[in-house]
């Protein structure tokens, strides 16, 4: 047994859970008790002789469960009870002994402990060692009280006249002590010696607590006396200066400064107005300070200040292009803008809005774009805006007023003619605070524009000279008034082969020097090299995105690992990664491209989709069975996509007797359309084409191509229609190995725009009917040979854009 220990009784006592309070052994509480757990424990306390357990609860429920509760407690006896009101009790008790609880149980609200009394004796009384412990707890305490002044002399006497250890470390643990936590490691302390020193610490560290309150008290009282101070002085400077007539005054400094700004008359005239109001106002009057800053905000506006464009177009073309490879019309329109205001001057600034899937450039061609016409450059981040005042401003009489995004980013920007991007117009919020969007219609109107009214500044601002940029995801949130007051560039996927050329001259550029490598002296240098087939590798096996974040990501992560090989081996100096240690830096392939498959196969065709990260080949298989003529369709359709299948399958109908399908099977067979992947939700017209030719391959029995692939929307007669996303479909079928893509006639123009590596490995058939589409997809016995092996012919049409087409 510990010698600090008497004896030990073991006792079951029903609990009192306590929120914040600690009881100690040999003090009277008084207690004030709620909830359903303690009021059930102190009516099973009259079964026990007014005993009962008083333990600290870790948290603050009504009704806390055993893991809620701390081991160690007091056994107390209670001494009086009295209901005051409601749910709730005071109750006086005695605290007797210490006891650590082996098992709580838990029967309806009431709960009862199995608990260990340990009875300790006082410790080293009367020894040395004792009488110093005892010694260093009455300095700490007497060094805390200096902090705290409300303490009465009888307690400081009590605490000097207290000769026990154990009830000396009780006694100011449970009177000096503040927080619960720390009342409560001092009650879990049996051993009285290691008691006492424990609160002396806790002393100690509420002395050091108590002490840097008390240094920050005094500065900020001090700081309070100062700036009292010297607003009294000011004001008395103030009436000095008027007795004298002194000119150097703050006032007179502000018309200084509306003199010198070079203001528009109506400016200038308002500045004035509002100067000779703070000129009567007292120096330290709230309305002072909104006079102030009024008018240090409309000074800071650039009223009169232009930067000069760069009107060089080979200059600014370089400049673009060495920003940003590809975006060709988005500097094409640049350029074209730049010729147009080297003839004329007095043109309008254009308003641009690129919209794209993330990660393709819209928001850095923003800075590009600036910096190729020498201008200032400010971006105004949109996304979430919900309040029409942050495009506006705040009427300045209300307090904590500032002026719209658009005026501080022209403040910021420092002239009147900078670009201005706003970033994710496709986002702005709605709220009842009014609509943003609604406010922006004045801000991009050319016509409006030149006299832009700000809440804040109540005057005309010219935004005339300003060039905007809009950036967005979708224009389907956007307004349609909006929209129509800019000129929309679409920013289309990248292609393989410029992501290529992104990695090369900008990605790899950039990441290696972020690493610290392939920069410093040629002994120092630690070269790190791509291979092309290493970028293409991670392009198609690593990433599966519109943009070339991911591709930044990942080449990244590659630079890194490379970094931590030249660290841990100083001697290397060049690395080279190609595409087979792509593995060894990015692990396992993250993705598998579609491919085509090895055989012809009948119901399964290629068909093509346009997504937000660009193009993907998207299988459509068709299964016949035994029926009524159900069709069951799966593979998270949409509605527009289902009613393309129920087209496919009357058409099929209709032209039954030419394929050799029995005419009745809508009657005697199911069909069951099924498009793979079916956690991705699918919908869009322009799979008609591919659900017609899946469905006469199945109920034909005659196989389909498996090197085509084929888009475009059917009509309920057979025509096919135009689609849109032609450039990314037509890329996904070369990713995939198609070598021949059914394509709408209509499309025919857009070939322009494909990617010339993809138009010239590709045969693309335009198609006018449904009919043209199963006669080049469909293999029939008779004709099978000849489908294979005649070369493609191709299209009459006026014009041929590379490539090469077939009828």
């Amino acid at each position: 047994m510990t010698n600090y220990i008497e004896k030990i009784e073991r006792k079951t006592l029903p609990v009192v859970p306590l929120r914040g309070v600690v009881l100690f052994p040999t003090f009277t509480t008084s207690l004030e008790l709620t909830g359903s757990a303690a009021q059930s424990a102190l009516d099973a306390a009259a079964k026990y002789d007014g005993m009962a357990f008083f333990v600290m609860q870790k948290d603050f429920e009504d009704n806390p469960g055993a893991d809620s509760l701390c081991t160690v407690g007091t056994v107390g006896k209670i001494k009086q009870a009295v209901k005051v009101g409601g749910n709730v009790r005071r109750v006086i008790v005695d605290g007797l002994n210490r006891a650590s609880a082996n098992d709580y149980t838990i029967r309806d609200s009431l709960i009862t402990a199995d608990l260990l009394i340990k009875f300790t004796h006082s410790g080293d009384n009367g020894s040395l060692r004792g009488e110093a412990f005892m010694r260093e707890a009455v300095e700490a305490y007497e060094r805390v009280i200096r902090f705290a002044p409300k303490v009465t002399s009888e307690l400081t006497t009590a605490v000097k006249s207290i000769t026990s250890i154990s009830r000396l470390a009780d006694f100011i643990a449970c009177h000096v002590l503040t927080k619960p936590e720390d009342k409560q490691t001092v009650l879990e302390d049996f051993d009285p010696v290691k008691r006492i020193q424990t609160v002396t610490l806790l002393l100690y560290k509420e002395e050091q607590l108590l002490s840097v309150e008390a240094e920050i008290r005094q500065k900020v009282q001090k700081r309070m006396g100062e700036q009292q101070r010297e607003a009294i002085l000011r004001e008395h400077l103030r009436t000095i200066r008027d007795e004298l007539g002194d000119d150097e005054s703050e006032i007179d400094e502000y018309r200084q400064k509306i003199a010198d700004a070079k203001l528009p008359e109506e400016v200038e005239a308002k500045l004035n107005k509002e100067l000779k109001r703070l000129e009567k106002t007292p120096f330290n009057s709230a309305e002072g300070s909104v006079y102030r800053n009024y008018l240090d905000t409309c000074l800071e506006l650039p009223w009169s200040k232009l930067s000069r464009d760069r009107l060089d177009i080979r200059r600014a073309a370089k400049i673009l292009d060495e920003d940003h490879d590809g975006l060709e019309k988005v500097k094409e329109r640049v350029l074209e803008y730049l010729a147009v205001r080297a003839l004329t001057p007095d043109i309008k600034t254009q308003i641009l809005c690129l919209y794209g899937p993330p990660g393709v450039g819209k928001t850095s061609i923003g800075a590009s774009i600036a910096r190729a016409l020498r201008r200032k450059y400010v971006r105004v981040s949109l996304g979430g805006v919900r309040d029409e005042s942050d495009i506006r401003g705040h009427r300045k009489t209300y307090i904590g007023a500032m002026p719209g995004r658009i005026t501080a980013a022209l403040s910021q920007a420092g002239t009147r003619n900078p670009v201005i991007l706003l970033d994710e117009i496709d986002k702005l919020g709605q709220s009842y605070n009014g609509d943003p969007a609604s406010a922006l219609l004045e801000v991009l109107d050319p016509e409006q524009n030149k006299a832009f009214r700000d809440h804040y500044l109540e005057l005309p601002l010219d935004l005339s000279e300003v060039m905007f940029i809009a950036t967005a995801n979708t224009l389907d949130t956007v307004p349609r008034p909006l929209i129509d007051r800019m000129e929309v560039i679409e920013m289309k996927t990248y292609t393989r082969h410029e992501k290529l050329s992104i990695a090369k001259h900008h990605l790899i550029l950039k990441q290696s020097k972020a690493c610290g490598l392939n920069k410093g002296s040629a002994a120092e240098r630690k070269n790190l090299r791509f291979t092309d087939g290493a970028i293409l590798e991670i392009v198609d096996y690593y990433t599966h995105e519109a943009g070339v974040r991911n591709l930044e990501r990942q080449i990244a992560s590659v630079c890194r690992k490379a970094a931590r090989k030249f660290v841990e081996n100083p001697e290397l100096r060049t690395l080279r990664v190609d595409a087979a240690d792509v593995k060894e830096y990015l692990g396992a392939r993250k993705r598998l491209p579609d491919a085509i498959a090895d055989e012809n196969e009948v119901g399964v065709v290629n068909g093509l989709a346009f997504t937000q990260v660009g193009g993907d080949m998207l299988k459509v298989e068709v299964a016949v069975l035994e029926g009524n003529g159900k069709l069951e369709l799966t593979g998270s359709l949409g509605d527009v996509m289902k009613e393309s299948a129920h087209i496919a399958v009357s058409f099929v109908r209709s032209r039954a007797v030419s394929l050799g399908i029995d005419p009745d099977f809508y009657k005697t067979k199911d069909l069951h359309i099924h498009v793979p992947e079916g956690a991705i939700p699918k919908d869009g017209p322009s799979a008609g084409v591919t659900m017609v030719t899946a469905i006469a391959s199945a109920l034909s029995g005659l196989p389909v191509r498996r090197d085509i692939a084929m888009t475009g929307e059917v009509t309920l007669r057979g025509r096919v229609l135009a689609i849109g996303g032609l450039r990314e479909k037509t890329m996904a079928a070369y990713s995939a190995g198609v070598t021949t893509v059914l394509i709408p006639e209509p499309n025919l123009p857009d070939l322009e725009e494909i990617d010339p590596v993809v138009r010239e490995a590709l045969t693309f058939i335009p198609c006018k009917t449904a009919d043209d589409v199963l006669n080049h997809a469909l293999v029939r016995p008779e004709v099978s040979e000849l489908m294979v092996t005649a070369p493609a012919v191709a299209a009459p049409i006026s014009t041929q854009i590379g490539g090469s087409y077939a009828n």
